[in-house]
Protein backbone atom coordinates (compact mmCIF):
# COMPACT_ATOMS: atom_id res chain seq x y z
CA UNK A 1 0.00 0.00 0.00
CA UNK A 2 1.77 3.20 -1.00
CA UNK A 3 1.92 6.01 1.64
CA UNK A 4 0.05 9.31 1.02
CA UNK A 5 1.69 12.48 0.84
CA UNK A 6 -0.60 15.25 2.68
CA UNK A 7 1.35 18.13 2.92
CA UNK A 8 1.32 19.99 -0.91
CA UNK A 9 5.60 20.30 -1.87
CA UNK A 10 6.73 23.03 -3.13
CA UNK A 11 8.60 21.50 -6.72
CA UNK A 12 10.16 24.88 -7.74
CA UNK A 13 14.08 25.17 -8.25
CA UNK A 14 15.80 28.34 -6.34
CA UNK A 15 18.40 28.68 -9.24
CA UNK A 16 17.82 28.61 -13.02
CA UNK A 17 19.92 26.34 -15.01
CA UNK A 18 22.35 27.16 -17.52
CA UNK A 19 20.84 26.56 -21.29
CA UNK A 20 22.88 23.11 -21.64
CA UNK A 21 21.89 22.02 -18.07
CA UNK A 22 18.12 22.70 -20.14
CA UNK A 23 18.60 20.93 -22.68
CA UNK A 24 20.57 18.24 -21.00
CA UNK A 25 16.72 17.62 -18.81
CA UNK A 26 14.51 18.30 -21.99
CA UNK A 27 16.48 15.59 -23.69
CA UNK A 28 15.90 12.60 -21.51
CA UNK A 29 13.17 13.60 -18.63
CA UNK A 30 10.59 11.13 -20.40
CA UNK A 31 13.02 8.29 -20.99
CA UNK A 32 12.85 4.98 -18.94
CA UNK A 33 16.27 5.49 -18.20
CA UNK A 34 19.22 7.87 -18.85
CA UNK A 35 23.13 8.19 -18.61
CA UNK A 36 24.26 12.15 -17.50
CA UNK A 37 27.76 11.35 -18.54
CA UNK A 38 28.66 15.66 -18.83
CA UNK A 39 32.08 16.34 -17.86
CA UNK A 40 33.13 16.80 -13.98
CA UNK A 41 32.74 20.44 -13.25
CA UNK A 42 29.70 21.21 -15.65
CA UNK A 43 26.77 21.07 -12.74
CA UNK A 44 25.61 17.44 -13.27
CA UNK A 45 23.96 17.91 -10.03
CA UNK A 46 21.90 20.19 -11.13
CA UNK A 47 20.63 18.47 -14.03
CA UNK A 48 19.76 15.47 -11.49
CA UNK A 49 18.02 17.60 -9.71
CA UNK A 50 15.83 19.72 -12.31
CA UNK A 51 14.92 15.97 -13.16
CA UNK A 52 13.63 15.26 -10.21
CA UNK A 53 11.15 18.35 -9.94
CA UNK A 54 9.91 17.27 -13.43
CA UNK A 55 9.08 13.40 -12.46
CA UNK A 56 7.55 14.71 -9.37
CA UNK A 57 5.07 16.80 -11.30
CA UNK A 58 4.88 14.78 -14.89
CA UNK A 59 5.50 11.79 -13.96
CA UNK A 60 4.34 10.07 -10.60
CA UNK A 61 6.98 9.89 -9.38
CA UNK A 62 6.89 9.31 -5.58
CA UNK A 63 10.15 9.43 -4.19
CA UNK A 64 13.72 9.29 -5.47
CA UNK A 65 16.02 7.67 -4.07
CA UNK A 66 19.72 8.65 -4.41
CA UNK A 67 22.70 6.50 -4.11
CA UNK A 68 26.35 7.75 -3.56
CA UNK A 69 29.90 7.05 -1.82
CA UNK A 70 29.34 7.92 1.85
CA UNK A 71 31.67 10.92 1.69
CA UNK A 72 29.31 12.76 -1.04
CA UNK A 73 26.00 12.19 1.34
CA UNK A 74 26.50 15.54 2.69
CA UNK A 75 27.35 17.21 -0.33
CA UNK A 76 24.27 16.03 -1.64
CA UNK A 77 22.59 17.60 1.37
CA UNK A 78 23.98 20.78 0.70
CA UNK A 79 22.76 21.22 -3.08
CA UNK A 80 19.32 19.87 -2.34
CA UNK A 81 18.98 22.99 -0.29
CA UNK A 82 21.01 25.18 -2.20
CA UNK A 83 18.72 24.23 -5.31
CA UNK A 84 15.03 23.00 -4.07
CA UNK A 85 12.44 23.73 -1.10
CA UNK A 86 12.74 19.89 -0.18
CA UNK A 87 14.00 18.28 2.37
CA UNK A 88 16.02 15.17 1.87
CA UNK A 89 16.15 12.14 4.62
CA UNK A 90 19.23 9.85 4.68
CA UNK A 91 19.28 6.41 4.64
CA UNK A 92 22.27 5.53 6.85
CA UNK A 93 23.45 2.06 8.86
CA UNK A 94 21.24 2.27 11.38
CA UNK A 95 18.38 0.11 10.68
CA UNK A 96 15.90 1.92 12.93
CA UNK A 97 16.36 5.16 11.81
CA UNK A 98 16.34 3.31 8.36
CA UNK A 99 12.53 1.54 9.30
CA UNK A 100 10.85 5.21 9.81
CA UNK A 101 12.50 6.70 6.42
CA UNK A 102 11.22 3.50 4.75
CA UNK A 103 7.74 3.72 6.47
CA UNK A 104 6.66 7.60 6.12
CA UNK A 105 6.56 10.20 2.87
CA UNK A 106 9.59 11.19 1.52
CA UNK A 107 10.33 12.78 -1.32
CA UNK A 108 14.10 12.60 -1.54
CA UNK A 109 16.02 9.60 0.22
CA UNK A 110 19.88 9.81 0.47
CA UNK A 111 22.16 6.78 1.19
CA UNK A 112 25.18 5.13 0.43
CA UNK A 113 26.01 2.18 -2.12
CA UNK A 114 26.59 0.17 1.16
CA UNK A 115 23.99 0.76 2.34
CA UNK A 116 21.24 -0.65 -0.44
CA UNK A 117 23.36 -3.79 0.27
CA UNK A 118 22.94 -4.40 3.82
CA UNK A 119 19.44 -3.03 3.49
CA UNK A 120 18.39 -5.33 0.05
CA UNK A 121 15.65 -6.70 1.34
CA UNK A 122 13.92 -3.84 2.95
CA UNK A 123 14.55 -2.25 -0.07
CA UNK A 124 12.73 -4.42 -2.36
CA UNK A 125 9.62 -4.29 0.01
CA UNK A 126 9.49 -0.64 -0.23
CA UNK A 127 10.34 -0.42 -4.30
CA UNK A 128 7.09 -3.07 -4.63
CA UNK A 129 4.62 -0.58 -2.94
CA UNK A 130 5.26 2.74 -4.42
CA UNK A 131 6.54 4.61 -7.90
CA UNK A 132 10.16 5.24 -6.76
CA UNK A 133 13.19 6.72 -9.40
CA UNK A 134 16.91 6.46 -8.82
CA UNK A 135 20.11 8.10 -9.33
CA UNK A 136 23.13 6.64 -9.22
CA UNK A 137 25.74 9.13 -8.59
CA UNK A 138 29.14 7.58 -9.60
CA UNK A 139 28.33 5.38 -11.15
CA UNK A 140 31.52 3.89 -11.65
CA UNK A 141 31.42 2.84 -8.24
CA UNK A 142 29.39 -0.34 -10.51
CA UNK A 143 31.82 -1.33 -13.00
CA UNK A 144 33.28 -4.48 -11.61
CA UNK A 145 30.17 -6.02 -13.23
CA UNK A 146 31.18 -8.97 -10.88
CA UNK A 147 31.49 -7.82 -7.66
CA UNK A 148 28.70 -8.19 -5.23
CA UNK A 149 27.66 -4.74 -4.86
CA UNK A 150 26.80 -4.24 -8.41
CA UNK A 151 25.30 -7.53 -8.80
CA UNK A 152 23.06 -6.38 -5.55
CA UNK A 153 21.98 -3.06 -8.03
CA UNK A 154 21.60 -5.41 -10.98
CA UNK A 155 18.98 -7.41 -8.58
CA UNK A 156 17.12 -4.57 -8.14
CA UNK A 157 16.91 -2.75 -10.85
CA UNK A 158 13.79 -3.40 -12.31
CA UNK A 159 11.94 -2.08 -9.32
CA UNK A 160 12.97 1.31 -10.14
CA UNK A 161 10.60 3.02 -12.47
CA UNK A 162 13.04 5.09 -13.73
CA UNK A 163 16.96 4.82 -13.58
CA UNK A 164 19.52 7.23 -14.17
CA UNK A 165 23.34 6.99 -13.86
CA UNK A 166 25.88 10.04 -13.37
CA UNK A 167 29.30 10.21 -13.78
CA UNK A 168 31.85 12.53 -15.28
CA UNK A 169 33.99 9.71 -16.10
CA UNK A 170 32.03 6.48 -17.35
CA UNK A 171 35.20 5.27 -18.99
CA UNK A 172 37.10 5.41 -15.69
CA UNK A 173 40.32 3.92 -16.83
CA UNK A 174 39.84 1.51 -19.42
CA UNK A 175 36.92 1.19 -22.27
CA UNK A 176 35.53 -1.72 -20.67
CA UNK A 177 34.37 0.11 -17.35
CA UNK A 178 31.22 1.35 -19.40
CA UNK A 179 29.46 -2.29 -19.43
CA UNK A 180 28.18 -2.92 -16.19
CA UNK A 181 26.78 0.25 -15.62
CA UNK A 182 25.53 0.74 -18.84
CA UNK A 183 23.75 -2.87 -17.85
CA UNK A 184 22.20 -1.59 -15.16
CA UNK A 185 19.99 0.71 -17.29
CA UNK A 186 19.18 -1.54 -20.15
CA UNK A 187 19.97 -5.41 -19.20
CA UNK A 188 22.22 -5.27 -22.32
CA UNK A 189 20.67 -3.80 -25.01
CA UNK A 190 22.79 -1.88 -26.04
CA UNK A 191 26.43 -3.23 -25.17
CA UNK A 192 25.37 -6.49 -25.07
CA UNK A 193 24.40 -9.40 -22.79
CA UNK A 194 28.11 -10.94 -22.18
CA UNK A 195 30.40 -9.24 -20.29
CA UNK A 196 33.88 -10.78 -21.36
CA UNK A 197 33.28 -10.50 -24.73
CA UNK A 198 33.20 -7.27 -24.43
CA UNK A 199 36.17 -6.73 -22.27
CA UNK A 200 37.87 -9.09 -25.03
CA UNK A 201 37.32 -6.30 -27.86
CA UNK A 202 38.02 -3.34 -25.85
CA UNK A 203 40.82 -3.99 -23.59
CA UNK A 204 44.04 -1.42 -23.69
CA UNK A 205 46.58 -4.09 -24.07
CA UNK A 206 50.55 -3.95 -23.64
CA UNK A 207 50.73 -5.35 -27.14
CA UNK A 208 48.37 -3.17 -29.10
CA UNK A 209 51.35 -1.41 -30.59
CA UNK A 210 52.93 -4.70 -32.29
CA UNK A 211 49.58 -6.13 -33.75
CA UNK A 212 47.91 -4.38 -36.46
CA UNK A 213 44.97 -6.24 -36.48
CA UNK A 214 44.65 -6.58 -32.78
CA UNK A 215 44.68 -2.57 -32.88
CA UNK A 216 42.33 -2.31 -35.59
CA UNK A 217 40.24 -4.22 -33.98
CA UNK A 218 40.29 -2.70 -30.57
CA UNK A 219 39.90 0.88 -32.43
CA UNK A 220 36.93 -0.14 -34.11
CA UNK A 221 35.44 -1.67 -30.67
CA UNK A 222 35.87 0.88 -28.77
CA UNK A 223 34.93 3.68 -31.49
CA UNK A 224 31.60 2.30 -31.68
CA UNK A 225 30.54 2.18 -27.70
CA UNK A 226 29.03 5.65 -27.61
CA UNK A 227 26.87 5.57 -31.12
CA UNK A 228 24.74 2.38 -29.40
CA UNK A 229 24.13 4.31 -26.28
CA UNK A 230 24.04 7.97 -27.71
CA UNK A 231 20.15 7.58 -27.62
CA UNK A 232 19.67 7.69 -23.65
CA UNK A 233 22.82 9.70 -23.31
CA UNK A 234 23.81 13.53 -22.81
CA UNK A 235 27.26 14.35 -22.28
CA UNK A 236 28.70 17.51 -22.44
CA UNK A 237 32.47 18.78 -22.88
CA UNK A 238 34.27 21.74 -21.17
CA UNK A 239 35.69 22.05 -24.62
CA UNK A 240 32.44 21.95 -26.04
CA UNK A 241 32.31 25.51 -25.87
CA UNK A 242 29.01 25.55 -23.67
CA UNK A 243 30.41 27.37 -20.79
CA UNK A 244 33.59 29.52 -20.55
CA UNK A 245 35.85 28.57 -18.10
CA UNK A 246 39.83 29.19 -17.31
CA UNK A 247 42.38 27.93 -19.21
CA UNK A 248 43.92 24.22 -17.36
CA UNK A 249 47.53 24.63 -18.18
CA UNK A 250 49.82 21.34 -17.58
CA UNK A 251 53.63 21.48 -16.09
CA UNK A 252 55.88 18.56 -16.07
CA UNK A 253 58.29 18.80 -13.34
CA UNK A 254 61.21 16.29 -13.45
CA UNK A 255 62.96 15.09 -10.52
CA UNK A 256 66.12 12.97 -9.91
CA UNK A 257 67.06 10.25 -7.69
CA UNK A 258 68.77 10.86 -4.27
CA UNK A 259 71.92 8.70 -4.38
CA UNK A 260 70.38 6.27 -1.67
CA UNK A 261 67.36 6.40 -3.58
CA UNK A 262 68.28 5.46 -6.72
CA UNK A 263 70.33 3.03 -5.07
CA UNK A 264 66.88 1.40 -3.59
CA UNK A 265 64.86 1.77 -6.99
CA UNK A 266 67.77 -0.34 -8.68
CA UNK A 267 67.90 -3.65 -6.42
CA UNK A 268 64.08 -3.31 -6.66
CA UNK A 269 63.79 -3.40 -9.92
CA UNK A 270 66.59 -6.12 -10.09
CA UNK A 271 63.95 -8.03 -7.75
CA UNK A 272 61.03 -7.44 -9.64
CA UNK A 273 62.80 -8.77 -13.02
CA UNK A 274 64.15 -12.14 -11.25
CA UNK A 275 60.65 -12.57 -9.71
CA UNK A 276 58.73 -11.87 -13.35
CA UNK A 277 61.18 -14.58 -15.06
CA UNK A 278 60.44 -16.75 -12.28
CA UNK A 279 56.49 -16.60 -12.38
CA UNK A 280 56.97 -16.42 -16.08
CA UNK A 281 54.04 -13.40 -15.78
CA UNK A 282 54.50 -10.52 -18.45
CA UNK A 283 50.85 -9.04 -18.53
CA UNK A 284 50.18 -6.06 -16.65
CA UNK A 285 46.60 -5.04 -16.15
CA UNK A 286 44.75 -3.88 -13.21
CA UNK A 287 44.18 -7.08 -11.23
CA UNK A 288 48.02 -8.68 -12.46
CA UNK A 289 50.61 -9.32 -10.20
CA UNK A 290 52.91 -7.54 -11.74
CA UNK A 291 51.18 -4.13 -11.27
CA UNK A 292 50.90 -4.98 -7.72
CA UNK A 293 54.97 -5.32 -7.66
CA UNK A 294 55.43 -1.87 -10.00
CA UNK A 295 53.52 -0.39 -7.21
CA UNK A 296 56.83 -0.89 -5.46
CA UNK A 297 58.81 0.94 -7.53
CA UNK A 298 56.24 3.82 -7.65
CA UNK A 299 56.62 3.76 -3.83
CA UNK A 300 59.98 4.18 -3.74
CA UNK A 301 60.15 7.17 -6.16
CA UNK A 302 57.23 8.81 -4.45
CA UNK A 303 58.73 8.24 -0.48
CA UNK A 304 61.31 5.38 0.53
CA UNK A 305 60.06 5.41 4.14
CA UNK A 306 57.41 3.65 3.30
CA UNK A 307 59.35 0.66 2.49
CA UNK A 308 62.06 1.36 4.55
CA UNK A 309 61.73 2.91 8.48
CA UNK A 310 65.64 3.29 8.30
CA UNK A 311 65.67 5.49 4.89
CA UNK A 312 66.98 8.88 6.89
CA UNK A 313 66.86 10.74 3.52
CA UNK A 314 64.48 12.76 1.30
CA UNK A 315 62.87 11.40 -1.82
CA UNK A 316 64.31 13.61 -5.07
CA UNK A 317 60.51 14.88 -5.43
CA UNK A 318 60.59 16.80 -2.16
CA UNK A 319 62.69 19.62 -3.42
CA UNK A 320 61.07 20.18 -6.22
CA UNK A 321 57.71 20.49 -3.84
CA UNK A 322 59.08 22.60 -1.45
CA UNK A 323 59.95 25.12 -4.58
CA UNK A 324 56.86 24.66 -6.04
CA UNK A 325 54.82 25.37 -2.93
CA UNK A 326 56.85 28.68 -2.05
CA UNK A 327 56.59 29.96 -4.69
CA UNK A 328 52.08 29.00 -4.91
CA UNK A 329 51.97 30.95 -1.58
CA UNK A 330 53.98 33.80 -3.03
CA UNK A 331 51.68 34.15 -5.57
CA UNK A 332 48.92 34.44 -2.76
CA UNK A 333 47.49 31.14 -4.11
CA UNK A 334 46.32 28.12 -2.53
CA UNK A 335 47.31 24.87 -4.22
CA UNK A 336 45.85 21.08 -3.48
CA UNK A 337 48.79 18.26 -3.26
CA UNK A 338 47.57 14.90 -4.22
CA UNK A 339 49.57 11.44 -3.45
CA UNK A 340 48.22 7.71 -3.19
CA UNK A 341 49.68 7.58 0.16
CA UNK A 342 48.46 8.46 3.13
CA UNK A 343 52.07 8.31 4.83
CA UNK A 344 52.82 11.27 2.60
CA UNK A 345 49.75 12.77 3.02
CA UNK A 346 50.28 12.56 7.30
CA UNK A 347 54.24 13.71 6.69
CA UNK A 348 53.41 16.82 4.70
CA UNK A 349 50.70 17.82 6.47
CA UNK A 350 53.55 17.92 9.64
CA UNK A 351 55.89 19.17 7.34
CA UNK A 352 54.43 22.22 5.74
CA UNK A 353 52.14 23.54 8.59
CA UNK A 354 53.87 27.00 8.45
CA UNK A 355 51.52 27.68 5.29
CA UNK A 356 48.36 26.25 7.17
CA UNK A 357 47.66 23.13 5.84
CA UNK A 358 44.44 20.91 5.96
CA UNK A 359 44.76 17.13 4.60
CA UNK A 360 42.32 14.26 3.76
CA UNK A 361 42.55 10.60 3.55
CA UNK A 362 40.83 7.17 3.82
CA UNK A 363 41.98 6.55 7.65
CA UNK A 364 40.06 9.58 8.81
CA UNK A 365 36.16 9.59 9.86
CA UNK A 366 33.81 11.36 7.34
CA UNK A 367 33.22 14.59 10.30
CA UNK A 368 36.87 14.73 10.52
CA UNK A 369 37.45 15.04 6.38
CA UNK A 370 34.64 17.30 6.01
CA UNK A 371 35.90 19.92 8.75
CA UNK A 372 39.33 19.94 6.76
CA UNK A 373 37.79 20.55 3.76
CA UNK A 374 35.51 23.18 5.19
CA UNK A 375 38.94 25.01 6.58
CA UNK A 376 40.59 24.92 3.20
CA UNK A 377 37.18 26.20 1.55
CA UNK A 378 36.80 28.62 3.73
CA UNK A 379 40.49 30.32 3.03
CA UNK A 380 41.74 29.31 7.09
CA UNK A 381 44.42 27.05 5.51
CA UNK A 382 45.96 27.34 2.21
CA UNK A 383 47.53 24.12 1.02
CA UNK A 384 45.46 20.61 1.01
CA UNK A 385 46.51 17.43 1.44
CA UNK A 386 44.62 14.80 0.22
CA UNK A 387 44.67 10.94 -1.65
CA UNK A 388 42.34 11.02 -4.71
CA UNK A 389 40.67 7.99 -3.22
CA UNK A 390 38.84 10.02 -1.12
CA UNK A 391 38.60 13.51 -2.49
CA UNK A 392 38.38 13.34 -5.69
CA UNK A 393 34.82 13.43 -6.39
CA UNK A 394 31.75 15.56 -5.68
CA UNK A 395 33.91 18.22 -4.60
CA UNK A 396 33.98 22.11 -5.67
CA UNK A 397 37.63 23.34 -4.18
CA UNK A 398 37.66 26.49 -6.54
CA UNK A 399 39.43 28.72 -3.50
CA UNK A 400 42.21 27.19 -5.23
CA UNK A 401 44.07 27.23 -8.77
CA UNK A 402 46.52 24.88 -8.50
CA UNK A 403 46.91 21.15 -8.32
CA UNK A 404 50.32 19.60 -7.74
CA UNK A 405 50.34 15.43 -8.42
CA UNK A 406 52.72 14.55 -5.91
CA UNK A 407 52.91 11.06 -7.54
CA UNK A 408 50.43 9.20 -9.54
CA UNK A 409 48.78 5.79 -9.95
CA UNK A 410 47.20 3.74 -12.38
CA UNK A 411 43.82 4.83 -12.57
CA UNK A 412 42.71 7.41 -14.96
CA UNK A 413 39.73 8.50 -12.73
CA UNK A 414 42.17 9.62 -9.87
CA UNK A 415 43.63 11.54 -12.28
CA UNK A 416 41.15 13.09 -14.02
CA UNK A 417 38.53 13.90 -11.03
CA UNK A 418 41.04 14.88 -8.83
CA UNK A 419 42.45 17.87 -11.06
CA UNK A 420 39.17 19.17 -11.65
CA UNK A 421 38.06 19.82 -8.07
CA UNK A 422 39.27 22.95 -9.12
CA UNK A 423 38.69 23.75 -13.00
CA UNK A 424 34.58 23.43 -12.84
CA UNK A 425 32.04 26.18 -12.45
CA UNK A 426 33.29 29.09 -9.90
CA UNK A 427 36.76 29.18 -11.29
CA UNK A 428 37.37 32.24 -12.42
CA UNK A 429 41.20 31.81 -12.11
CA UNK A 430 44.00 29.92 -14.75
CA UNK A 431 44.48 26.67 -13.31
CA UNK A 432 48.19 25.21 -13.11
CA UNK A 433 47.78 21.14 -13.23
CA UNK A 434 51.89 20.13 -11.57
CA UNK A 435 52.94 16.63 -12.28
CA UNK A 436 56.32 15.38 -10.25
CA UNK A 437 57.81 13.12 -12.36
CA UNK A 438 60.87 11.15 -11.27
CA UNK A 439 63.23 10.69 -14.83
CA UNK A 440 63.99 6.96 -15.87
CA UNK A 441 61.65 5.96 -13.36
CA UNK A 442 58.23 4.17 -13.72
CA UNK A 443 56.72 7.21 -13.72
CA UNK A 444 57.72 7.83 -17.05
CA UNK A 445 55.47 4.78 -17.79
CA UNK A 446 52.36 6.09 -15.58
CA UNK A 447 52.24 9.03 -17.68
CA UNK A 448 52.61 7.22 -21.36
CA UNK A 449 49.95 5.04 -19.87
CA UNK A 450 47.63 7.31 -18.48
CA UNK A 451 47.97 9.35 -22.02
CA UNK A 452 47.22 6.22 -23.78
CA UNK A 453 43.84 5.74 -21.33
CA UNK A 454 42.64 9.36 -21.60
CA UNK A 455 42.84 9.22 -25.50
CA UNK A 456 40.82 5.52 -24.92
CA UNK A 457 38.63 7.49 -22.66
CA UNK A 458 37.78 10.00 -25.22
CA UNK A 459 36.80 7.85 -27.84
CA UNK A 460 34.65 5.51 -26.20
CA UNK A 461 32.95 8.86 -24.76
CA UNK A 462 32.46 10.13 -28.48
CA UNK A 463 34.33 12.73 -27.30
CA UNK A 464 36.86 12.60 -30.23
CA UNK A 465 36.69 10.90 -33.90
CA UNK A 466 38.40 7.23 -34.75
CA UNK A 467 41.12 9.51 -36.68
CA UNK A 468 41.60 12.29 -34.07
CA UNK A 469 42.46 8.83 -31.33
CA UNK A 470 44.67 7.46 -34.64
CA UNK A 471 46.29 10.90 -34.73
CA UNK A 472 47.21 11.27 -31.39
CA UNK A 473 46.98 7.31 -29.60
CA UNK A 474 50.71 6.43 -28.33
CA UNK A 475 50.90 3.18 -27.88
CA UNK A 476 54.81 3.29 -26.28
CA UNK A 477 53.93 2.45 -22.48
CA UNK A 478 53.85 -1.34 -23.48
CA UNK A 479 57.55 -0.70 -24.95
CA UNK A 480 58.42 0.87 -21.88
CA UNK A 481 56.75 -1.38 -19.09
CA UNK A 482 58.39 -4.38 -20.67
CA UNK A 483 61.96 -3.02 -20.46
CA UNK A 484 60.89 -2.19 -16.97
CA UNK A 485 59.95 -5.67 -16.10
CA UNK A 486 62.63 -7.70 -18.95
CA UNK A 487 60.44 -9.63 -20.56
CA UNK A 488 58.52 -9.83 -23.99
CA UNK A 489 55.24 -10.41 -23.94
Amino acid sequence: MSIVFRAKTNFNTKHDAFSYQIEAVDSIKDLEYAAIFHEQGLGKTKIAIDLMEYWFQNRNIETVLIVTKKQLVKNWQDELDEHTYIKPTVLTNKKRDNYYVLNTAQRIVITNFETVETEKFRLKLWLKTRNVAVVIDESTKLKNPDSKLTQNFFEIADLFKIRVIMTGTPIANRPYDMWAQVYFLDKGKSLGMDFNEFKRNTDLKNDLGDNEIQKSLFEEAVSGIFEKIKSFTVRETKNSGIIKLPNKVYHTIISDFENEQLKMYTSAKEELEVLIQKDEVAKVDDESVSLKRLLRLLQITSNPRMLNELYFGNSGKEKELDLLLKTIIDREEMVIVWSNFIENIEYFYDKYKEFGTSKVHGSMEIDERNRNIDDFKKKRTKVLFATPQAAKEGLTLTVANNVVFYDRGFNLDDYLQAQDRIHRISQTKECNIYNIIMKDSVDEWIDKLLEAKQQAAWLGQGDIDIQEFKNNIDYSYGEIVREILKKED
